[in-house]
């Protein structure tokens, strides 16, 4: 397998179905590395303690983080398995976030307003540039700005994963423009 087949295979069990390999996780996502590598490896893939470490440590975006002590690993965000309920506080956004979307969703975006999918929350960016990458995952990028300020004025919670990435419960069609 390659590192970045890794990534994805680990993302994939982390964020939305652990109970694939057979693995148990906390409420805040945490799973022990033991149990992820005898999973997978039960389920026939080759993984390897050493895989997974070098799966937090590689690429620009932090998806992971392990604990303290080294022996559990967990996804920063997005996650869709009812398992997980992380918690994070409540911060000030900057003024302006930014989305990014494939343009074939913008008619459904610009009606219903960004909501999280089978996510539990809607991403964002603090950059315009992190937008469009993400958005070109998508289909052909567009970036969508949130009133941010706006938003928060107005009660909306945001919060800011380890990594960087904002997170949302939604974002209404209101405070989105672009």
């Amino acid at each position: 397998m390659t590192p970045e087949d890794t990534s994805k295979f680990i993302a994939y069990v982390l964020r939305h179905a652990p109970e694939s390999i057979g693995l148990r996780l906390d409420a805040q996502g945490w799973a022990g590395i033991d149990a992820l590598v005898a999973g997978a490896v039960a389920g026939g893939r080759e993984l390897a303690r050493a895989d997974v470490v070098r799966a937090v440590d590689s690429g620009t975006k932090k998806r992971y983080e392990l604990s303290g002590d080294g022996q559990r690993i967990r996804a920063l965000q997005g996650h869709s398995t009812p398992q997980v309920s992380r918690s994070f506080e409540a911060v000030v956004p900057p003024a302006v976030l930014f989305h990014g979307t494939a343009t074939r969703f913008l008619d459904a975006i610009r009606e219903q307003g960004l909501k999280p999918g089978s996510r539990q929350h809607v991403h964002l960016s603090a950059d315009e540039a992190t937008a469009v990458q993400v958005g070109q995952r998508h289909g052909k990028a567009h970036v969508l700005r949130v009133d941010a300020a706006r938003m928060h004025a107005l009660g909306h919670a945001f919060h800011r994963a380890e990594n960087g990435v904002w997170l949302a419960d939604a974002v209404p069609p209101e405070f989105l423009s672009g």
